[in-house]
């Protein structure tokens, strides 16, 4: 008698291609990502969206996405209405991905009846892939990890 052992990836099949799109396409109605934030900021026709800062006012100092609007989470339910138009979408963002402040200042700014999406990788991330961040003492930027996006190497000529 022959045993057959199933791998820990295939125990639980995969899902079917009409399940998987349908996944993935509520997925991206839900998030986005740091490039596409980048890209849509860098756009000549303005993004389309507010980017929304849900960190504390210390968070915001160390460093924050230029062009972000600061509206830490437990002031969204006194402040959007005031800040934010309805008919615009939103994209939140907090810290990183250890960090679900950006999923409760999405959650909040739902409930309230804005259009929502969450940036994923947060402020690290934006950090990581090397874009230019405002601070206290101005604008700065780091190099880019290789670990998360390409990084053009000298020793190759890439």
């Amino acid at each position: 008698m022959t045993t057959t052992t199933v791998n820990p990836v295939l125990r639980v099949a995969p899902a079917s291609p009409s399940v998987a799109a349908a996944h993935f396409r509520a997925s991206l109605a839900l998030y986005t990502d740091v490039s596409d934030v980048a890209a849509a900021l860098a756009s000549g026709d303005g993004p389309g969206f507010v980017l929304v800062d849900s960190r504390s006012a210390q968070a915001w100092e160390q460093g924050h996405v230029p062009g972000a609007l600061h509206l830490p989470t437990e002031d969204i339910a006194e402040r959007a209405a005031d800040l934010l138009d309805p008919a615009v979408p939103v994209v939140t963002y907090c810290w990183g991905p250890g960090c679900d402040g950006a999923a409760r200042a999405a959650l909040a700014l739902a409930q309230l009846g804005y259009r929502v999406k969450e940036m994923l990788g947060g402020f690290e991330y934006w950090v990581r892939e090397g874009f230019a961040y405002g601070t206290s003492r101005g604008r700065e930027r780091r190099a880019a990890d290789p670990l998360t996006t390409v990084v053009e190497s000298e020793a190759c000529g890439c």
